[in-house]
C-alpha cells in the first residue's frame, strides 16, 4: 500500500490499558520504520506512532505522545490494547465510542487486542462481524455483544477495516500484521527476527492478506466497502452496490476504481477469497461447500479465482495451513 506521507498508527490508552503492550507496540513500529528506511523499500514510508488519552475533562481523546510531532501523517489505524483488569464497562467506554466510530467512518482501521475488543464492541461496529478475544472473556463478550460472531479459536482475525487479536501477548501478532500491511513482508520478517518473535510468514503471495485501501476520502465508496466487509460480499450486483453508495452506476464504478485501485469485481473476488482462506484453515467443510458459502455457485470458477489470487489451489492451501 503506497502512501504520499507517513502512516500514523494511534494507540489508545483507555482506563486500565496495559502499558507494556502500548510501549511494546511503540518500539515494534519504531524498529520497523528504521528497517524500512535503511532498506529504502520502494513504496514504504515510516510509521508515525501516537498515543491517545482522554483530555482533562474526560470528554474526548487527545494525543499525549507523537513520535513525529512536526511532520504530516495520515491517521490510518487506531489500536485498542489489552487490559490486565476487567474488561472496560459500557460507562467507561462511552467517551471513546463516538470518537472511534467517527474515525472508522473516515477510513481508519480499528484494531483490538484481548479485552480491547470490549471497547471496540461498544462502538456498535461489530454487528455481523467475526471477531476474537481472550478465551477467558468469551462468555462475557457474547453476553454483551450478541450480534458479533465470536471465534476465540483464532489468534488474529483481519477483516480489513477491523482487526481483532486474542490473548494479551497477541499484540505482537497484530503489530507484525500492520507492519506487513504498510511496510511489506520483508520489513515484517526482519522486524520479527530482530525481536526474536515468530513471524506469521509472508514471504510469498499465498501468505498475504488482502488489505483494502480505506483512507482514500471518498465517503460513498467507503460506505460500500464497509458494507461488503460486514456482509462477506455476498451480494455484489452492480445495482446493489451503486444503491448502497447512493450513486448512479457508471459514476459509482468510476469512483470505486479511483478510490480502491480495483474494479468492483476484483475487489469482491479478493474479499471472498480471504473468507475462503479462513474457512480452509479453520473448518473441515468440503471445498465445494466453501465455494458456495463465499458466493460461488460454480466450484470450478472458485478454484480458478482462488489459485490466481493465492498462488495455491484450495486443496494445497488447506494442506499447508489447516489448523485442524
Amino acid at each position: 500500500m503506497a502512501h504520499d506521507e507517513p502512516v500514523e498508527i494511534g494507540l489508545v490508552l483507555y482506563p486500565g490499558a496495559q502499558l507494556a503492550a502500548v510501549l511494546g507496540l511503540t518500539d515494534l513500529f519504531s524498529l520497523a520504520s528504521r528497517i524500512a528506511s535503511s532498506r529504502r523499500t520502494q513504496g514504504s514510508n515510516p510509521l508515525r506512532v501516537s498515543h491517545w488519552q482522554l483530555d482533562t475533562l474526560g470528554k474526548a481523546p487527545v494525543r499525549i505522545f507523537d513520535s513525529a510531532p512536526d511532520g504530516e501523517a495520515t491517521l490510518s489505524v487506531l489500536v485498542l490494547p489489552p487490559s490486565l483488569g476487567e474488561p472496560l464497562s459500557p460507562q467507561a467506554a462511552a467517551p471513546f465510542t463516538g470518537w472511534l466510530s467517527h474515525h472508522h467512518g473516515k477510513g481508519v482501521t480499528l484494531g483490538s487486542v484481548c479485552a480491547g475488543a470490549f471497547l471496540l464492541g461498544e462502538t456498535g461496529l461489530l454487528k455481523g462481524r467475526t471477531v476474537t478475544t481472550h478465551w477467558l472473556h468469551v462468555e462475557l463478550f457474547q453476553a454483551r455483544f450478541p450480534e458479533a460472531r465470536m471465534d476465540a479459536d483464532q489468534l488474529i482475525i483481519d477483516d480489513g477495516d477491523i482487526i481483532t487479536a486474542g490473548g494479551a501477548m497477541a499484540w505482537t501478532d497484530l503489530g507484525l500484521r500492520l507492519v506487513d500491511r504498510f511496510l511489506g513482508p520483508t520489513v515484517m520478517i526482519e522486524t520479527a527476527r530482530i525481536l526474536l518473535v515468530d513471524p506469521p510468514g509472508r514471504e510469498q503471495r499465498y501468505y498475504s492478506v488482502f488489505s483494502p485501501r480505506l483512507t482514500h476520502g471518498d465517503m460513498s465508496v467507503l460506505k460500500v466497502q464497509h458494507w461488503l466487509q460486514a456482509t462477506d460480499a455476498k451480494d455484489i450486483a452492480l445495482e446493489t452496490l451503486a444503491e448502497q453508495a447512493g450513486l448512479e452506476e457508471r459514476t459509482f464504478l468510476r469512483r470505486f476504481q479511483k478510490a480502491t485501485g480495483m474494479t468492483t469485481r476484483e475487489y469482491c473476488q479478493r474479499l471472498r477469497v480471504g473468507k475462503a482462506r479462513e474457512m480452509l484453515q479453520f473448518s473441515r467443510l468440503p471445498i465445494d461447500s466453501i465455494a458456495w458459502e463465499v458466493g460461488y455457485s460454480d466450484p470450478a470458477a472458485f478454484r480458478k479465482v482462488f489459485s490466481r489470487i493465492v498462488g495455491l489451489t484450495p486443496g494445497e492451501y488447506r494442506r499447508r495451513f489447516s489448523a485442524e
